[in-house]
């Protein structure tokens, strides 16, 4: 009989971090890589005289599923000389819930991505489900790219009771902003807006001159209620916020984050977000917004450019850019990411000499060489050298996506998210400057790494109950005094509470705050 690890929860989110970090059109390219640590050795040098190594891999994608025998993953199997066996499965809510129900199940592939305070995940690790790498790891001297290459700290994230259990996967910090369409703007003689409320009253105007025409101009493109990254920062949500006990309370469910439900169910009343928000996938929200349907919408910077290309199609004179931090009642609306996206977690069903071998491929991924690949491609194939840039060509921006780097540990870049393979090095470092700004301001979700060993038993028990009320609330089924108390009644729960002392516990061990 098969062993179930875990509890079966169809939860629809975990952190803020879940919600759109990587959203991106059907021919959405990844940026460049700048500003990581210089490699030793390539990977062509490795010996090649053993077999490819086969390794099954389940892990999110937010474009179309690619073709493991296109140029690009050949390109990546022959560097690694292994044979990939990858399991995509599109990001967000519909990755957790076959996350949740894998982990169930027991039937896990030798590797899977998952985020790190997952409480299916946590559990799984719990009951044994995965190897603890730390005997395997030793002093890192076997894997010096995977010490080196990684954000400073993130490490310490798949530590679970001492024991380092993953791999985290590195990821630029700044990235998040919320893209907007000027061109709208300037054509309504509408200011760019520089606060939340003047952000509100440009998406009133906009929606009411109606650009897009057709079926409507939607104004602000959200699914969920979840909020941005951008606007979570700038009602304070992420900021710590303790209960009366001084226990650290979770994001969704303190204070500012039911200010700024109340907020998005404004936006609903005066149809200034789509009347379907909370049905819409990741890809319908991308296409409202690709295809010229929307105003504004919450993206990785770099976007800006792919998504003013999808545009021009349609509508010629169309112009993505990036709002630089909206002021807000809880501060400036810049979210920085931890600096990860999840870990590769090694199931213990793969034999305990193949646990090195799995890892040799990831050490390997975090070279230069591997994460230049998974970022621009193949020289002469997926990318030219042009006076000294890197230009796309029509293969790269077909093959080379944000989901090139699914299943690797790649190396960490500073502006990862926010430079952009198909633009010129003059406008990748325009938009660099323009988002330094986020790295000098921008908060950071600290429930995106910390572990309440209370929070994984009780958070299932009111995740999807929690997510239907906020949407109720924002359009109109409940009261905001209905939703306020349910609030209450959650942030009263006896294990809520020890899990909020256990965080506080946590974050102070990590911060001394």
């Amino acid at each position: 009989m098969t062993k179930k690890w875990g509890k079966i929860s169809l939860p629809l989110f975990l952190s803020l971090l879940v919600f759109n970090g990587c959203s991106s059109g059907a021919n959405d390219s990844a940026g460049p890589v700048t500003g990581t640590v210089d490699t030793k050795g390539t990977v062509a040098a490795d010996n090649k005289a053993v077999g490819p190594l086969s390794i099954d891999v389940m892990t999110s994608f937010t474009n179309t599923i690619p073709k493991l025998d296109n140029a690009f993953y050949t390109e990546l199997q022959r560097l690694t000389n292994t044979k990939l066996n990858i399991t995509f499965v599109l990001d967000g809510n519909d990755y957790n819930a076959k996350l949740d129900l894998v982990l169930a199940s027991g039937d896990l592939p030798e590797v899977l991505k998952a985020d790190y305070t997952r409480p299916t995940l946590v559990n799984a690790i719990k009951d044994g489900a995965f190897w603890d790498l730390t005997p395997f790891l030793g002093d890192f001297s076997k894997y010096p790219n995977l010490r080196d290459k990684m954000i400073p700290g993130s490490w310490s994230y798949v530590k679970y009771d001492g024991k380092t259990m993953g791999i985290p996967r590195s990821r630029a910090q700044i990235d998040n902003t919320i893209m907007f369409r000027r061109d709208w703007l300037e054509k309504a003689n509408i200011p760019v807006p520089k606060t939340v409320d003047e952000f509100k009253d440009a998406l009133k105007a906009i929606v009411k001159n109606n650009p897009a025409g057709g079926n409507g101009t939607i104004g602000y493109d959200i699914a969920d209620a979840t909020g941005s990254p951008s606007l979570n920062a700038a009602f304070g949500v992420p900021n710590p916020t303790y209960d009366a006990d001084g226990g650290l309370m979770y994001s969704y469910l303190n204070p500012q984050f039911t200010k700024l439900v109340e907020w998005f169910r404004g936006l609903y009343a005066e149809g200034l977000i789509a009347k379907e928000f909370s049905a819409l996938t990741v890809t319908q929200q991308k296409d409202l917004f690709s295809s010229g349907r929307a105003f504004a919408y919450d993206a990785s910077a770099y976007y800006s450019f792919v998504y003013t290309d999808n545009v021009k199609k349609t509508q010629p004179d169309g112009n993505v850019v990036s709002f630089q931090p909206l002021k807000g009642p809880g501060g400036d609306g810049a979210m920085l990411d931890i600096g990860t996206r999840g870990g590769m977690y090694i199931s213990k069903k793969v034999p305990q000499d193949k646990v090195s071998k799995i890892l040799d491929f990831f050490e390997k991924t975090a070279t230069q060489e591997i994460t230049d690949l998974g970022y621009y491609g193949k020289e002469g194939v997926h990318y030219n050298n042009v006076n000294g840039e890197k230009v796309l060509t029509d293969l790269g921006k077909q093959e080379i996506t944000v989901d090139s780097i699914a299943a690797m540990t790649p190396a960490f870049s500073k502006w990862g998210k926010v430079a952009y393979a198909g633009a010129s090095k003059a406008a990748n470092e325009a938009k660099q400057k323009e988002m330094e700004i986020y790295g000098q301001i921008g908060k950071t979700d600290v429930f995106g790494y910390l572990y309440s060993p209370a929070w994984v038993d009780v958070w299932p028990t009111y995740e999807a109950e929690l997510k239907s009320m906020r949407i109720k609330a924002v359009v109109g089924q409940i009261t905001m005094d209905q939703y306020k108390q349910f609030v209450d009644k959650v942030n009263a729960d006896p294990k809520i509470k020890k899990a909020y002392q256990e965080f506080a516990k946590d974050y102070k061990s990590r911060t001394n705050k």
